[in-house]
């Protein structure tokens, strides 16, 4: 039954109305990881009257976390953080039917988890090898979901797996190297941005569940805190990635001490294979040791560094060509060579591959421009007299 004078604004709208507050009654969504990304998002769909909410999280609430992880407070710490959310969500709305899960997402109960019928999951976790867990097991039960990722004072966010478009895989086939991506204990986070970020997240879920326009299918809109900025990058279903028919190969690679990818420099083989890429599966991926070696043969491809300014002058590549930050590449293409291959690097291979994507719609050939996979970590492990310090 719909609480028709709590939900009274939303019953105003021309496009809820009664029956779409009826909808978000009956609608399911899990939420994965209760930290700062579920935080907002939990809060917002409990007043918006999502009646069944489930939260998967094994943490306990620590008094480092309250800086971001609104759900929770002073008296939560030491508590499991999924208890201190359904707590805090029954206090919202004691209406709410909200199940808790006090374990951590992985191969052995991520199946079992999605199978309870869940319409939609949202990601709340920290880490790539669990987005690409998540996106498999998603892909596999039919159930989209919707992405957030938060570093320093930038913030990311797209939904996956929505009426057939495209995937985590399609927008990041090949995930950084082991600990190329540092949490954010290790790099730090802005307190306000989660809660920025998961507001979004929380967005684009009700409008799935109200089945209203959702505009970040098929699109990765990126915030920048500092300078208050957005950008957007459209992308597609690549008929060439990875193809999951089951668990298996994501709890293996899960489980072992790498991400949830095969390594790179065993499994793209040469770079023949890689120039079969069409503009469907955006750019060319080369790990480290394949540069190195098509370098011995002569090849001298166009170097951009796409990180920041401090982190060019804390170390960079001697064969830098040019360097700006991987938001403002567009600004610089009349300085980037459209006759020439084009390699990009960042500290790991993920801000890089944002750059090539944005290089790549704004008109540059997808078979010379480059992604280095493992970014200046994994070159200055392969080559370091190659780095300048």
């Amino acid at each position: 039954m719909v609480d028709v004078e709590r939900h009274a604004r939303h019953l105003s709208l021309p496009t809820v109305g009664i029956e779409g507050q009826m909808k978000l009654d009956r609608a399911r969504v899990l939420i994965i990881g209760a930290g700062g990304l579920g935080s907002p998002a939990a809060l917002y769909l409990a007043a918006a009257g999502v009646g069944h909410i489930g939260l998967v999280d094994d943490d306990i609430v620590d008094l480092s976390n309250l800086q971001r992880q609104i759900l929770h407070t002073t008296k939560s710490v030491g508590t499991p953080k999924v208890h201190s959310a359904r707590d805090r969500i029954h206090a919202l709305d004691s209406g709410i039917k909200v199940s808790v899960f006090n374990t951590r997402f992985n191969p052995g109960n991520a199946t079992e988890l999605l199978e309870l019928g869940w319409d939609l999951v949202i990601d709340g976790t920290d880490n790539i090898p669990t987005r690409y867990l998540l996106d498999d097991v998603c892909l596999l039960n039919k159930t989209p979901w919707v992405y957030g990722s938060v570093f320093q004072f930038e913030g990311q966010v797209s939904v996956f797996g929505y009426k057939g478009g495209p995937s985590y895989r399609d927008l990041f086939p090949d995930p950084p190297p082991s600990n190329a991506v540092p949490s954010c204990e290790e790099a730090g986070v802005f307190g306000v941005l989660p809660g920025v970020i998961g507001l979004f997240q929380a967005t684009e879920a009700i409008k799935m569940l109200l089945e209203l326009e959702v505009a970040l299918a098929g699109s990765l809109l990126i915030y920048d805190a500092m300078k208050m900025s957005f950008t957007s990058l459209s992308f597609g279903v690549d008929p060439e990635r990875l193809q999951i028919t089951d668990l298996e190969s994501s709890s293996a690679m899960f489980d072992s001490s790498e991400w949830c990818s095969l390594d790179s420099d065993s499994n793209h083989g040469d770079i023949e294979k890689e120039e079969a890429h069409d503009a469907q599966s955006m750019f060319n991926h080369i790990s480290v040791s394949e540069a190195l070696e098509r370098r011995s043969t002569g090849w001298k491809p166009f170097v951009l560094d796409v990180r920041s300014d401090t982190e060019y002058a804390e170390a960079h590549a001697a064969s830098c060509d040019l360097q700006v930050p991987h938001d403002q590449v567009l600004s610089v293409l009349e300085q980037i060579p459209e006759n020439r291959d084009i390699l990009v690097y960042c500290r790991s291979g993920m801000r890089s591959q944002l750059a090539a994507m944005s290089m790549l719609q704004a008109g540059f050939n997808a078979v010379r421009v480059y992604n280095l996979d493992g970014g200046i970590i994994a070159w200055k492990a392969a080559a370091p007299d190659e780095i300048v310090n």
